[in-house]
């Protein structure tokens, strides 16, 4: 696995990494259907387009986790056409991070692996701390930190406040109140 990307220095400024709850945390759950999820995956698409149009993000990253890491990701994947200087990356925690989903879910992780800019393997195996190494990596490269989350703890919360106590803008989607 490893680095696929010709930049070997991405500039900071012009980059946007992706936090969020997973669906097992949102009133819908895997409904992707639903009303709600249909609202912040816009959402999500609304926020990548003006930061590539405002701020003049080129880059983005994506922790890959089920629910908006690959929602964000897959925005990112289908505006590839309309704005072809943006590039994903994917940052995986380790190995096995999608090895005890269900087979459709798999299909679609590595389905998006697959298409992304530059993936970036952070660890061979499982640890208990690989899913916060993940996020540090991403807000430690990023400029701007987009985050589904209704203020509970958890990953999301957590690097939100690490985000923030690096001064990165962090734009937060807050699904209770959409």
């Amino acid at each position: 696995m490893g680095n696929r990307s010709g930049n070997n220095e991405l500039d900071i400024y012009r980059t946007c990494c992706f936090t969020g709850l997973r669906p097992q945390k949102l009133t819908f759950g895997f409904d992707e259907g639903d009303r709600l999820c249909l609202q912040i995956k816009e959402r999500l698409k609304q926020e990548i387009i003006r930061l590539i149009t405002e701020q003049h993000v080129t880059h983005f990253i994506s922790g890959m986790a089920l629910g908006v890491d690959q929602w964000a990701a897959e925005a990112i994947l289908s505006l590839r056409e309309q704005y072809p200087d943006i590039t994903l990356e994917c940052a995986l925690p380790c190995e096995t991070q999608a090895a005890k989903w269900s087979v459709d879910q798999r299909e679609r992780y590595f389905s998006i692996v697959e298409r992304c800019s530059k993936e970036t393997m952070l660890q061979t195996g499982y640890t208990r701390d690989c899913m916060i190494k993940r996020n540090r990596y991403m807000a430690d490269r990023s400029r701007y930190v987009l985050a589904v989350w209704d203020g509970s703890n958890g990953g999301t919360g957590y690097t939100v406040r690490y985000a923030r106590s690096l001064n990165r803008v962090v734009q937060i989607i807050d699904p209770t109140e959409l």
